[in-house]
């Protein structure tokens, strides 16, 4: 069985509102709030939900980032957030990310070939011609040519770009790479085979990864297990076909009963009632209660936490136990 690679203890980022003439805190909003999960060597997990969930607020501050306001995350039994100086520059050759938009992630001032050794001049890894080398190596392995070098970012198409982003981040060699939805800007066309690249690349490179989407069909393409996040809060977490094939919480319920079917109008979609609460003042007791459709009196008072409810399946709802 392999080993966590990476582990995440009650995680929290919030952040302050101020307001007054003094500036004083007056609130905060509440973007991650209380996650626990973990992701083992060689894993792909999906990390799914709608937006605003706080997602991309979860993986930036796994990374580091941005600093979390409490919590543990473990990486390769290291706790990052006590690490400092070296030790930490080191860290950052084990991680690395491909943002959700090639367009704005990419510095319109530099070549393909400055963006992809940018990160190995910064931690020193390859000078001359080895760096040379290297560079040719990353930009075949992502499926551009090598005259494609000298060009700028605004040469390229959507599809290109993200090329050059994932080839960026494997500059380093990382052993987990996060994608935060590196498909949801690009067009439909292009879509397909910038997955079916992250798939091959981490297959081949045996690496940990955490994909971030709000697109459910392209999770289960990818991924092993699925961790699906409400309002801050992870609600449900398990192997993809048991998420897929067996989802326990409601909000997964809705999720998944939205999925398109080829040809197909669907007759069971769950349509939830009203909007999702404010992260600035999230409900009391279970956060999903007042859209719910099997809320009772007591998912108002109660906050329920993961509770295994079979192999590996995870569900935070007091109605499944």
């Amino acid at each position: 069985m392999p080993e966590d690679i990476l582990e995440v203890i009650n995680l929290k980022k919030h952040f302050p509102i101020y307001g007054g003439i003094l500036r004083k805190q007056v609130a905060a909003i509440h973007a991650v709030d209380g996650v626990t999960l973990n992701i083992k060597h060689g894993e792909a997990l999906g990390l799914v939900g709608e937006s605003g969930c706080g997602k991309t607020t979860l993986a930036r501050t796994i990374m580091r980032l941005i600093e979390a306001t409490a919590g543990t995350v473990r990486y390769m039994g290291r706790d990052i957030y006590k690490l400092k100086g070296k030790e930490l520059r080191k860290l950052r050759m084990e991680m690395a990310m491909v943002f959700q938009d090639p367009y704005g992630s990419l510095n319109p001032r530099m070549t393909l070939a400055q963006i992809v050794s940018e990160p190995m001049d910064i931690h020193g890894l390859a000078k001359g011609e080895k760096k040379k080398r290297r560079i040719m190596e990353l930009v075949k392995k992502v499926g551009l040519a090598s005259f494609h070098i000298y060009r700028y970012p605004h040469e390229f198409s959507g599809g290109q770009k993200q090329r050059i982003a994932i080839a960026r981040a494997l500059a380093v060699n990382p052993k987990l790479l996060f994608a935060d939805e590196p498909v949801s800007s690009l067009d439909v066309s292009v879509r397909a085979q910038i997955l079916n690249l992250l798939k091959d690349l981490q297959e081949e490179l045996e690496l940990t990864l955490l994909y971030i989407s709000h697109d459910l069909s392209t999770v289960k393409h990818m991924c092993h297990r699925v961790a699906v996040m409400y309002l801050g809060r992870i609600v449900e977490l398990g192997p993809v076909e048991e998420i897929y094939d067996n989802s326990m919480h409601p909000y997964t319920e809705a999720l998944m009963s939205a999925i398109p079917i080829p040809g197909q109008k669907r007759i069971d979609r769950i349509m939830l009632k009203g909007n999702v609460p404010t992260p600035i003042n999230p409900p009391l007791g279970c956060r999903f209660h007042p859209r719910c459709h099997y809320s009772e009196p007591r998912c108002a008072k109660d906050n329920p936490e993961l509770i295994e409810i079979g192999k590996g399946h995870f569900v935070a709802c007091r109605l499944k136990k």
